[in-house]
């Protein structure tokens, strides 16, 4: 007998596209997972400072990021849903267990370390957007428990059955719904005021290449300025955009989110008949969301701060030494005076930083990083103070709790596979609860950071190139896909929108990673290099094992007719 869904989903076969959109986005759910997801901290962060470094020049970036992560993210859906079996055991068999082990180690551990920040910037935003008078010690700890209580109320409803599920995703729905219209707010209140140059926006979403490796035209210009150090500026930019372009472009899709899409499908008992529905929900609960909430973070902060120093300059006149301006501002003056002249005391050292040419100055005021209470402030004599500080605090909120509850769902979902148990029930809820260690995030997240995030980071980063890799590889696999394997101008497709994903990662991984270094007391271990060249070992033995396992499916095959 056939459910509503089953009718619902031979109904749209039946229907035009509009029809047929009308029906799936009413079923439509674990995309809306993923969109919590991805909308987290580390977005916010990486659209914050694209735009503050790179200014409208890089509009084009975070949306190529996430169709490439949707590209292969429907893979996955179509192999996950048209085999039925666990991701992680489809892996071992048909790949390689090398492979599937590391892409479940670096799940937990990216789950696990990467809560700390989101519990951290959830409080930061009540403290500072919302409820100022929660500023404190005591405060910190009532915003920070208050979220994981939140969030461990509506995990729990995950865990409930299938009605459990549907209100788990609406919640969540709500919640990217109130990510993006906050900030889409900000763009409306700055485009009424005529403060947006919409068509330097719109060229910026023409790919500019050179701006990967050389200083946007706003720095350029201020670096000429700079006399005889003029290329060592240009060489510090190009690493700061680096890392910059990195973080936005890891966020869009992350390993996490590789493994949390099939669970989830399965978990609501999706199969061969839901693969279009699969992708459309891919697209309008992950693309569409995080391209309106990251590109307004980029739209805003371009049009407050890029090649803009008179805020910081004005801080540092105030003697406010504590804002993170003002702190980056001084690092990146007090690397300009060692290059000039090393060993110096500590009251040479600001004595040489204060007599730096001002160009140097300005120049260290505009690669100054900013936060989201700062960006909320540049709103006020536009929407007033409460408004603007509102809109952000409510955005930023809504970031981070969605993601801390969807890396607590992950997590249940890869500690049931690593003790190799069915994703529900006692176990599903224990694995679930260990990412709740984030609620520490407000206390030790500045100090931990340094010692977690590069490993981790490092960790993750060659470990997404290789699930993009693995389901490359099990979408070319008979053994696995069966009379669903795609064959003629179908695979010719797959294939070259799955190799172009798979390539961009493996680029911006060894981007990212190479000469990526962990400090240990006075020595530096080179955690990148590493971390490349186990990559590449795991790459052979992943691509040596596939071909092995499907010559032997091809002669069994081939002894059975």
């Amino acid at each position: 007998m056939l459910n509503r869904e089953d009718i619902l989903l031979q109904t749209a076969t039946q229907k035009g596209p509009l029809g047929k959109a009308a029906i799936y986005t009413r079923l439509s759910g674990p995309g809306w997972l993923q969109g919590a997801i991805t909308l987290g901290g580390g977005s916010l962060a990486g659209a914050l400072y694209l735009g503050v470094i790179m200014g409208y020049e890089m509009m084009w970036l975070q949306p190529i990021a996430m169709i490439l992560g949707v590209v292969m993210l429907s893979a996955i859906s179509y192999v996950t849903l048209t085999s039925g079996e666990r991701p992680f055991q489809t892996l071992k068999t048909h790949v390689s267990p090398v492979l599937a082990w590391g892409w479940l180690i670096a799940t937990i551990m990216a789950n696990i370390v990467w809560s700390l920040p989101q519990f951290a910037l959830g409080t930061a935003a009540v403290q500072q957007n919302l409820i100022p008078a929660l500023d404190g010690f005591n405060g910190k700890i009532v915003i920070a428990v208050s979220l994981l209580v939140v969030a461990s109320i509506v995990v729990w409803f995950y865990n409930s059955g299938s009605a459990g599920i549907k209100t788990f995703e609406i919640i969540l729905k709500m919640m990217v719904a109130v990510v993006v219209l906050s900030f889409f707010g900000v763009v409306v209140a700055l485009t009424r005021e005529g403060l947006l140059p919409w068509n330097e926006i719109f060229s910026g979403f023409v790919p500019r290449f050179e701006y990967l490796f050389e200083p946007v035209p706003a720095l350029a210009k201020q670096v000429a300025q700079t006399g005889d150090y003029s290329q060592w500026w240009n060489d510090t930019i190009a690493s700061i955009q680096k890392d910059r372009i990195i973080t936005a472009f890891a966020t869009a899709v992350g390993i996490n989110m590789t493994f949390l899409l099939p669970y989830s499908m399965l978990r609501k008992g999706w199969g061969t008949r839901h693969r279009g529905l699969a992708i459309f929900d891919l697209s309008i609960g992950l693309i569409i969301p995080f391209v309106l909430a990251t590109g307004c973070v980029v739209i805003a902060a371009a049009s407050q701060f890029h090649g803009r120093a008179v805020d910081v300059i004005t801080m540092v006149g105030d003697g406010n030494t504590d804002a993170k301006e003002v702190k980056d501002y001084n690092k990146y003056l007090k690397q300009r005076v060692e290059q000039e002249t090393p060993n110096l005391s500590e009251a040479e050292l600001i004595a040489a930083r204060e007599n730096l040419p001002d160009a140097d100055k300005r120049l260290a005021a505009m690669l100054a990083g900013r936060d989201n209470f700062a960006l909320a402030t540049t709103l006020e004599p536009f929407v007033g103070s409460a408004v603007s500080q509102t809109l952000f605090g409510v955005g930023v909120l809504g970031m981070a709790i969605s993601t801390i509850i969807i890396l607590m769902l992950i997590n249940g979902f890869a500690f049931c596979e690593l003790i190799n148990v069915p994703s529900e029930g006692t176990m599903h809820r224990i694995g679930c609860f260990l990412p709740a260690v984030g609620v520490l995030g407000p206390f030790v997240w500045g100090a931990a950071a340094p010692a977690l995030a590069v490993p981790t980071s490092v960790i993750g980063g060659a470990m997404l190139p290789i699930a993009y890799l693995s389901f490359l590889l099990l979408m070319n696999s008979r053994q696995t896909l069966g009379d669903s394997f795609p064959t003629g101008i179908k695979r010719l497709i797959w294939n070259i929108l799955m190799f172009s994903a798979t390539c961009v990662a493996g680029f911006a991984s060894a981007w990212g990673l190479y000469g990526k270094a962990m400090t240990i007391g006075e020595q530096k271990i080179p955690l990148g290099n590493i971390a490349l060249g186990a990559l590449a070992v795991m790459l052979v033995i992943g691509v040596v094992g596939f071909l092995l396992k499907e010559s032997a499916h091809s002669k069994q095959r081939a002894s059975e007719t």
